[in-house]
């Protein structure tokens, strides 16, 4: 799709599912709207987060409140990333990532843990996973989006 919006020809460009608008004619730097999968079985929670994210950065939020939806949507959607709760019932996090990591439709998905288990983090236990950072609860909704972006080494987001 391209339109002209009075100072250049716009035009849409698909990257991975989602768009990017691109000023034809200039340097403009290309901007990319990120889509996060948000995993936590408590709703409160996974809302906050959603709405975080949204409101702060601007990324398309999906949600997913199970590990079993999570994988689904994952190998559906394709998200830019993953934000992932540890303490879940039936597949808890780190269950989950191993499954992630195991298929090969999600295994390049990079992964963020966000956890309410601050020993966890502090003695190591959650180290040796693969993923692109540790977060924890709570967690300040006005930082969150910037601190999943450092984790995954992307653009710190400006609204």
């Amino acid at each position: 799709m391209a339109w002209n919006d009075g100072n250049c020809l716009k035009v849409e460009v698909p990257i991975s599912g989602d768009y990017a608008t691109i000023c034809a004619g200039s340097y403009r730097r290309v901007t990319v709207k990120r889509r996060i999968l948000v995993v936590d079985d408590d709703d409160a929670a996974r809302h906050a987060v959603a709405q975080s994210l949204q409101t702060i950065a601007g990324w398309d939020v999906v949600e997913a409140y199970c590990g079993a939806q999570a994988i689904e949507s994952a190998t559906q959607q394709q998200p830019d990333a993953i934000l992932l709760d540890v303490m879940m019932p039936a597949m808890d996090g780190p269950a989950m990532l191993a499954r992630l990591r195991a298929a090969r439709a999600t295994s390049h998905i990079p992964i963020v843990l966000l956890t309410a288990k601050v020993q966890a983090v502090h003695n190591g236990s959650l180290s040796h996973l693969p993923v692109a950072g540790i977060l924890l609860k709570p967690f300040d909704p006005l930082r969150l989006a910037g601190q999943v972006a450092d984790a995954l080494g992307w653009e710190a987001p400006r609204r």
